[in-house]
């Protein structure tokens, strides 16, 4: 039997504009491990008290060694099914908004041309000091942990968001927008927990539009969504693409 019901899938044709909200579950199926991954080198670290601008400013060259070990693992990584479905649904729906939590950029290397990242990326450094620096991007090997600004000396942050900080207004801003015009929301791999991301969904099941969740455990959203799997993103998403493709019978 189909995840999918036949209903859905119909109004999924018919869809113009279409939201998809990815979580950490997401690249978990890449083999990108949570903070805490079990033996991993920073499993006895808690990211509450790494991850903030606090922890930085006390000890960046540990902030630093704790990130590089990050972005050695994801740079290993490869996207996975759910990365590739989410960058052909670019294509398939007419109107298409992907706003993602997850920092590795393994959207992009699957093919997704505009994703919003509303928690930065592990890729961007960010100088500290000068604000006329701006930030850019970096895929190599740090060499000098903590990193020096090439042009004023100060330190380099990373490029992501850290606890107690607020998100980019102008990403966040653009994903309001979409879920506010969207005719279909879907809530993919993560815990529904974190906000204000987890409140994007809100307009959406406020009109009455459908709103899919996939995820291996339930979330406080998914008594309310209109259809919640519980299944690994990659599975669910293959067998929608290859429904909406009309490969399969619904």
């Amino acid at each position: 039997m189909s995840l999918w019901p036949r209903k859905l899938l119909q109004e999924l044709r018919d869809c113009h504009k279409a939201v998809v909200l990815t979580g950490a579950g997401v690249s978990a199926e890449s083999g990108v491990s949570t903070f805490r991954g079990a033996g991993g080198l920073w499993e006895k670290v808690d990211p509450m008290k790494m991850a903030t601008p606090e922890a930085f400013s006390g000890n960046p060259k540990a902030v630093w060694e704790w990130y590089e070990a990050r972005r050695r693992q994801v740079a290993e990584a490869a996207p996975n099914r759910a990365h590739e479905v989410i960058a052909w649904m670019e294509g398939y729906f007419p109107g298409f908004t992907l706003v993602t939590q997850n920092v590795d950029r393994l959207h992009q290397k699957a093919g997704s041309r505009w994703p919003l990242e509303l928690h930065g990326s592990l890729w961007m450094v960010r100088c500290t000091g000068n604000p006329s620096c701006g930030e850019w991007e970096d895929r190599h090997e740090l060499v000098n942990l903590p990193p020096q600004c090439p042009q004023c000396g100060a330190l380099l942050r990373p490029g992501v968001v850290w606890f107690g900080e607020g998100l980019p207004q102008q990403t966040w801003d653009e994903a309001e927008e979409a879920a506010r015009a969207c005719d279909v929301f879907f809530v993919i791999g993560t815990s529904a927990l974190v906000y204000p991301a987890a409140a994007l969904p809100e307009d959406p099941l406020s009109r009455g539009k459908p709103v899919i969740e996939i995820n291996t455990e339930e979330t406080p959203l998914s008594g309310r969504v209109t259809l919640s799997l519980r299944s690994k993103a990659g599975e669910a998403l293959e067998s929608l693409r290859e429904l909406l493709l009309g490969n399969k019978p619904g």
